[in-house]
């Protein structure tokens, strides 16, 4: 089975390099690039309206599976606010020198993150592989795709590694028979 994890379009906060994680902003109302993007069978999105809408954009007339699990980051006092905002914020900087591995002031602890992705990406995958879907696509964030894609990589590559932009993505294929064994790791990593 290939899966298509796409992340969203951007929106406003996007566009200023906010940290824009539990914030439900709906897409900029800019023109969006046309791109040919793979079909997909099922549809499934993090509950969030840009990915809603990202979802009705590329594939249009489709009602995509929400996932709740899939949602991105809680950036507690991190939300909606940028670097330069944050620069001098004493927290930030320790985040920032942590390489972001301890938890965002009143938001959510990077493993807590990171299992809740990883346990919404495997109960869809499950899903996806009982209804005997051939393609399926995910619209969902960032970070959602980084932590899917640190843990499934069969080479171990580290969380940053696996940054994308906004529309952008990976394709995965994943072996059933592995998969449903327990034996789970993605078969072939490639850009969308």
């Amino acid at each position: 089975m290939e899966l298509i994890l796409i992340r969203h379009f951007p929106t406003t906060g996007n566009l200023e390099r906010r940290y824009i994680g539990r914030t439900d902003e709906p897409l900029a109302k800019r023109p969006m690039t046309e791109k040919a993007y793979l079909p997909a069978e099922v549809i499934i999105a993090s509950p969030l309206k840009r990915c809603i809408e990202t979802a009705s954009l590329i594939y249009p007339g489709r009602e995509p599976v929400i996932c709740e699990a899939l949602r991105e980051c809680n950036f507690g006092v991190f939300e909606g606010k940028n670097y330069e905002e944050l620069k001098h914020h004493p927290q930030y900087q320790e985040w920032l020198d942590s390489k972001g591995s301890i938890a965002f002031p009143g938001g959510e602890q990077p493993d807590q993150f990171k299992a809740r992705c990883i346990r919404g990406f495997t109960d869809m995958a499950v899903m996806l592989f009982h209804q005997k879907t051939d393609a399926a696509a995910m619209i969902v964030h960032g970070g959602t795709i980084m932590a899917i894609l640190e843990r499934f990589d069969p080479a171990g590559r580290e969380f940053y590694r696996w940054q994308v932009g906004n529309g952008e993505g990976y394709v995965v294929r994943l072996n059933r028979e592995q998969w449903m064994s327990g034996e789970r790791e993605f078969v072939e990593i490639r850009k969308l």
